[in-house]
């Protein structure tokens, strides 16, 4: 079945821009740029979109957790979900929405992708079809391509999720907001009013994760977001509680697989010359 597509580009000062979609389009393409900073306020859509920036990092906040986007991956949302999205650093946007109803392939879940050198250029080319591509066509091909790369990407570990207990919820969004808090996990529990074994069992069963790892993602998802404004990799460091720049370096290459300072020179050259050939 032929996928039509809508191109549509336009400016930030119109955030509400998923009311400008076509109500008929199965899917489409949109470049979008915003200034650091920016936030598209929280919204659904009623396809799926896959979020992805050539440059900039975008934080997508929902109700269950957060998403740290950087340049080489990209953010898979169902349908329906209501998410909230920050820039850091000037962010170039380039989004894809899909009817999931005519491409049974695409993932299941909401995740974080490793965007393939392959989808890049693809979602970059998508940007400028036209809606009345012929069936069989370059484009057509070209889009469904595309639907298929999305269902072979690997998920990444760039999602923070969020606790619904009110008490654990408040712990964790006053690390996210002071994530070089050195405050310990005895602390946290005479707060609670809970023992500190009690405290790990309730925090595993909301997040799925053990508290001392929630806490390193946290502050590896927040540097990923100063990095990508220009900040120092030593002031990154001291503010995300490491007491040393090779001490934040070296648990950044181990979760990240490369340092700070090399991490968002990982787009190819080549992307990069196309992806300007669209600003």
């Amino acid at each position: 079945m032929p996928v039509p597509v809508a191109k549509l580009t336009f400016s930030t000062m119109q955030a509400d821009y998923q009311e400008l979609l076509p109500v008929t389009a199965r899917a489409m393409a949109l470049a979008i740029d915003y200034d650091h900073g920016h936030v598209i306020s929280v919204h659904r859509h009623a396809h799926a979109q896959l979020i992805y920036a050539i440059d900039g990092v975008m934080t997508i906040a929902t109700q269950d957790g957060r998403w740290v986007v950087p340049p080489t991956r990209g953010v898979w949302l169902r349908p329906g979900v209501e998410h909230q999205i920050r820039m850091s650093g000037n962010v170039k946007m380039r989004t894809v929405f899909v009817n999931c109803a005519n491409s049974p392939l695409l993932p299941r879940h909401s995740c974080v992708l490793e965007i393939s050198p392959l989808l890049r250029q693809l979602i970059v080319a998508a940007v400028d079809i036209a809606p009345d591509f012929a069936d069989g066509g370059r484009d057509w091909h070209l889009l469904q391509l595309l639907l298929h790369e999305l269902d072979s990407l690997p998920v990444l570990p760039l999602y923070l999720p969020l606790p619904l207990d009110a008490r654990l919820r408040g712990i964790c969004e006053r690390l996210m907001q002071e994530p070089g808090e050195q405050l310990t996990v005895a602390h946290w529990a005479a707060q609670l009013e809970i023992t500190e074994r009690s405290l790990h069992r309730l925090f595993q069963k909301q997040t799925g994760m053990r508290f001392g790892h929630w806490r390193q993602q946290a502050r590896l998802l927040r540097a990923l977001e100063q990095l990508a404004h220009g900040a120092k990799v030593i002031d990154v460091a001291m503010d995300n509680g490491y007491t040393s720049q090779s001490a934040f370096a070296a648990m950044f290459k181990k979760h990240f697989g490369t340092t700070p300072t090399d991490f968002y020179r990982a787009a190819p050259t080549a992307i990069k010359k196309n992806a300007a050939m669209h600003q």
